[in-house]
């Protein structure tokens, strides 16, 4: 195809964070409005800068954007997403709070939600996949 010119990729990680007493409910964050997939929701987390591992990046993330800190635990699953502008190889983690309450300082919403209570909700493209992991028990969360 001539005239095309590369896609950007990102390396994304993102937390399955499950709050111990509660019923399988597992914390989403609503993308602020105006940006790229705006007001879609997904799990949190963000992008792996250079020289960072994995969990570094999830950990430094939640805490810029959820003012949390988080024990990252095992990989849970991997996948990539083409979307037209971007392709995202994410890779999700299972965590836990270590400390903080979630606050809302690079996202619209906060929510815990079951995994059935997700599937209503417009999703990234990318989180997809996981979530219907999530759905059919395929996905262990508990570190």
């Amino acid at each position: 195809m001539t005239g095309s010119t590369t896609k950007k990729r990102v390396h994304v990680v993102a937390a399955l964070i499950f709050r111990p007493g509660d019923d399988a409910r597992f914390l989403v964050q609503q993308r602020l409005p105006g940006g790229s997939r705006g007001l879609l929701w997904e799990f949190p987390g963000g992008k792996v800068e250079s020289g960072e591992s994995e969990p570094e990046a999830l950990a430094r993330e939640c805490r810029e954007e959820l003012d949390i800190a988080l024990h990252v635990g095992r990989r849970l699953w991997a996948g990539r997403h083409e979307y037209p502008d971007l392709t995202v190889d994410l890779v999700l983690y299972g965590a836990r709070l270590e400390s903080g309450e979630p606050k809302t300082l690079g996202a619209q919403a906060l929510a815990f939600l079951t995994p059935e209570e997700m599937r209503a909700l417009p999703f990234c493209e990318a989180d997809l996949p996981p979530l219907e992991e999530l759905v059919a028990g395929r996905l262990v969360p508990l570190l």
